[in-house]
């Protein structure tokens, strides 16, 4: 017998707020995240427009020594593990820390690290780099701070899979918790990679949208007229726990973590597979795994990334594997208001589920003017509605043909 997973603490720091209930009521009022890019001079780019995270300053969060030492993807990675951390009640040191772990997820990791010194490189010489260079900018380092600051010393390290990371983070988190390695996880995704190398190549490969002059707008999954993804930041993390020991600590459980399904189209390094094969595979095993049926789901999170072909694609596989169901389900998309948040995008949309199966409500899909014919289903638009959620999936798709579903459920004793 499998354990049972429950998500017991939750933390975020996004485009549009700094903490979970600020980014929650942003996005069941619709409010975008999305402006011209502040952290970089953009005027010589097609592409000038990014979610970043608002007023930020790191001396809010740490002292200027420990704050020089740390890239901008990890400080949000602990900013967000904080709150996540004192939200599951886990500051008064009720676990075993041995049987704690972290598992993160992060696309990139720590590029703006990484543009800095090669600057340094070529310029001063490689005898300038700092020696903070590889610590700073490793994919794995957001894991190892998160858990050298809570005394977490139980199973620990970084899964990186584009923009479907955070999700695999949390399905090997699931799985790690079901079979035994440990009682508790800290788990999620972190990215900051609104840096001119990063935005540089994505509009290269004219992945982004161009949509400078009213950039609100800009993100628009389903539309007929998207453009592009929108670059973003920030960072999600949720506390994974098993049951037993989530009621013996008398832990508040917002949901059930219950299925998890991966797979890869094997098809395109960025292009998904135009029916929608693989990410409906994920789906389906994702379902299976949480021992439910596809008529029971209520909600769906989308990767909806406002790229002509993911959304068009996403909505064949849903189509695939939910029949005529899927005309039934509410589906949104995050990211029409926070952008793309890359290797932290899956850990946003996953507390998105949580978050409407602990409140009743839906978040709205913004932006969605002139849907796509392409795009047919329900993807709730324009204004949040209330509904039970008892069953929700979020949908996670990266470059490479990485496909990742997770299943939320109520909780049920």
């Amino acid at each position: 017998m499998k354990r049972r997973v429950v998500i017991t603490g939750m933390g975020a720091i996004t485009p549009v707020g700094h903490d979970l209930k600020q980014t929650w009521q942003s996005l069941i009022n619709g409010v975008s995240g999305i402006d011209k890019i502040t952290h970089f001079d953009s005027s010589n780019l097609p592409v000038q427009i990014a979610a970043e995270i608002k007023n930020y300053k790191a001396e809010d969060y740490f002292d200027a020594k420990e704050a020089r030492k740390l890239d901008i993807y990890t400080q949000y990675a602990m900013i967000a593990a904080r709150e996540a951390v004192k939200d599951a009640g886990l500051e008064a040191g009720n676990f075993d820390p041995n049987r704690t772990g972290v598992i993160t997820g992060a696309g990139i990791g720590g590029i703006l690290t990484f543009e800095e010194e090669c600057v340094k490189c070529h310029t001063a010489g490689p005898r300038r780099i700092s020696p903070f260079f590889i610590p700073k900018m490793i994919g794995n380092i957001a894991a190892a701070h998160i858990s050298i600051e809570h005394n977490l010393k139980g199973i620990n390290f970084n899964v990186m899979s584009a923009c479907a990371s955070a999700n695999h983070a949390l399905g090997t988190a699931l799985r790690s918790i079901q079979y035994g390695d440990a009682d508790i996880i800290v788990s999620g995704g972190t990215e900051a990679a609104v840096t001119p190398l990063a935005v540089g190549g994505f509009t290269s490969m004219r992945a982004l949208s161009t949509r400078n002059d009213d950039p609100q707008t800009a993100s628009r999954p389903f539309d007929k007229e998207r453009d592009g993804f929108v670059m973003s930041e920030g960072a999600a993390f949720l506390v994974l726990e098993e049951l037993n020991h989530a009621l013996a600590r008398g832990a508040k459980i917002y949901a059930e973590l219950k299925g998890y399904g991966a797979s890869g189209d094997a098809f395109h390094i960025t292009a998904p597979v135009e029916d929608g094969e693989g990410s409906a595979r994920a789906l389906s095993m994702a379902i299976q795994d949480a021992g439910l049926k596809p008529e029971d789901i209520d909600y769906i999170n989308a990767h909806g990334t406002s790229t002509p072909l993911n959304d068009k694609g996403e909505t064949r596989s849903l189509k695939t594997c939910f029949g005529e169901r899927a005309y039934q389900i509410k589906i949104n998309s995050t990211k029409s208001m926070v952008g793309h948040m890359l290797g932290a995008a899956a850990a946003i949309e996953a507390i998105a589920c949580a978050k409407s199966i602990e409140t009743g409500i839906i978040h709205p899909t913004i932006n969605l003017v002139n849907p796509d014919p392409d795009c047919d289903l329900d993807y709730t638009v324009g204004t949040a509605i209330k509904q039970e959620v008892n069953a929700a999936i979020s949908n996670s798709l990266g470059f490479g043909g990485h496909n990742s579903a997770i299943v939320i459920t109520r909780y049920k004793g």
